[in-house]
């Protein structure tokens, strides 16, 4: 892994090495506490990708994604749960002033004061439609499921979205509360990350006011802009495979598996990275998805020869390999879309 010089990234080595890393056994048995959030607020990190002028530091993309994989290969249950965050906070940089819902929100939130969850994945379920919107009172009406929200008692806000029979999707704040209209489900129990509180939730008529919308837009539009998002491989998935080729790296004799893996991962991270930075985001479809698919592969190795090292003891709940090999098969379906899971199918099948 390469270091990008930054503020930031320094941040994130002494959290993840302070804090994270040496307490990611027990959270992965329990739940992400407080006080790891309570640390990621006070870091700065939640303003990476905010605009300076609202209290972020318009980092540069290679930063955000350093500091993304620093944190998930400490513990990727805390990275999740701070991961939604950036979403929310990247569409009010990108609104325009004078925005209510910006002018409201995005300063604290950048500065960590607020802590935001998504739930919109379920928009790309066309041409199902789990949650449609509807103008009502001055405001927008949400009604039907959200299979998936993560940090539930956790975060303070959710962005959450819903398609109107117009087909526009409606991306609208509301407090990450259980409240007239929305009922959550008891956390959910997975096999990785139930640290992270993830629950499903209810939607019977919640309203939200006109000035807690940030977004409309088409749904194709959405779709569209979506891709380049899909496609390209989350930074989590090279600080797992860092997490788990340091281990393997650790254990006698095996420092020349670890260094020929770490390699052939370090060609993909930049080849990967170039892609996300080119300047035109819906170009090389393919090879992003091709990319990442190896991605995966290579996570696989890595976590696999982690648990292969570690031999019996690596069965234990208790063992970091165990863990890591959980937290690999998260990856293989976070952010998964159709395209996604037939390129990495179809590459399976391949062998």
């Amino acid at each position: 892994m390469t270091t990008t010089p930054h503020p930031l990234v320094a941040e994130a080595h002494r959290l993840a090495d302070g804090l994270l890393a040496p307490s990611a056994q027990r959270v992965d048995q329990d739940v992400v506490p407080a006080s790891h959030l309570a640390a990621v607020r006070r870091s700065g990190l939640l303003g990476v990708s905010a605009p300076v002028e609202s209290g972020g530091t318009g980092a540069p993309d290679a930063v955000a994604r350093e500091v993304a994989e620093i944190l998930a290969g400490a513990c990727l249950s805390t990275w999740f749960v701070q991961t939604q965050h950036h979403t929310p906070v990247r569409l009010l940089g990108r609104a325009a002033p004078g925005l209510p819902a910006r002018e409201r929100l995005l300063r604290p939130l950048a500065g960590g004061e607020l802590l935001a969850g998504i739930a919109y994945a379920h928009v790309r379920s066309h041409p199902r439609v789990p949650v449609r919107a509807t103008a009502e009172r001055g405001g927008v009406r949400f009604d039907g499921t959200v299979p998936w929200y993560t940090g539930w008692g956790l975060n303070d806000l959710m962005l959450l979205a819903g398609v109107t029979g117009a087909d526009e999707v409606v991306f609208a704040f509301a407090d990450a509360r259980e409240q007239p209209g929305l009922r959550p489900s008891p956390p959910m129990r997975l096999a990785a990350l139930t640290a992270a509180r993830t629950v499903s939730l209810a939607l019977d008529g919640l309203w939200v006011p006109e000035e807690s919308v940030v977004l409309r837009t088409p749904r194709e539009e959405f779709a569209r802009v979506d891709v380049p998002r899909s496609t390209n491989t989350s930074p989590a998935v090279f600080g797992v495979a860092y997490a788990a080729l340091d281990l393997l790296a650790s254990a006698p004799d095996e420092r020349g598996a670890a260094d020929s893996l770490r390699a052939r991962v370090d060609e993909v991270r930049e080849r990967a990275y170039a892609l996300a930075d080119h300047p035109v985001p819906h170009e090389h479809v393919a090879e992003r998805l091709a990319l990442r698919t190896r991605a995966y592969d290579l996570l696989r190795s890595a976590t696999t020869a982690a648990v292969v090292a570690g031999g019996g003891r690596a069965t234990s709940l208790d063992h970091p390999a165990h863990r890591l090999a959980r937290e690999a098969m998260f990856l293989l379906i976070q952010g998964q879309t159709t395209p996604v899971r037939e390129a990495h199918l179809e590459a399976l099948a391949a062998g």
